[in-house]
């Protein structure tokens, strides 16, 4: 009778969201931030997914703040924070096939950008 009072607690401790971060999405990435074809503008990526749901790496060379990830209806997505001193950048991005689609904001910049990244 006990082990049926003690397996709810159990439930309860496991962290919401707490899975094996996927290997698709882990490691080095150069997004394409161009605005035009013909003027190639890229920089790096790093994304560390941990098990606990969090997001650690850098995105433009700053460090990766508040970030978390997920896998929901077929598809893993991070959405994370970063600054440049002047104001933070909210980015979210998906994985879609062998590439990231993803889009930041800046309200202090007023900018919205799309943009995508390979490997």
């Amino acid at each position: 009778m006990r082990l049926f009072t003690a397996l709810p607690l159990l439930l309860v401790m496991t962290p919401a969201g707490a899975a094996e971060p996927p290997a698709a999405v882990q490691g080095n990435w150069t997004v394409d931030l161009s605005a035009n074809p013909d003027e190639p503008y890229t920089k790096p990526m790093v994304l560390q997914l941990q098990a606990d749901g969090t997001v650690k790496g850098s995105f433009y060379e700053s460090e990766i703040l508040a970030g978390r990830w997920k896998t929901d209806r077929a598809r893993t997505c991070v959405s994370f924070r970063t600054t440049d001193d002047a104001g933070p950048y909210h980015t979210a991005a998906c994985l879609v096939g062998d590439h990231i689609e993803g889009q930041t904001w800046a309200e202090h910049r007023s900018f919205l950008f799309n943009w995508n990244a390979k490997r």
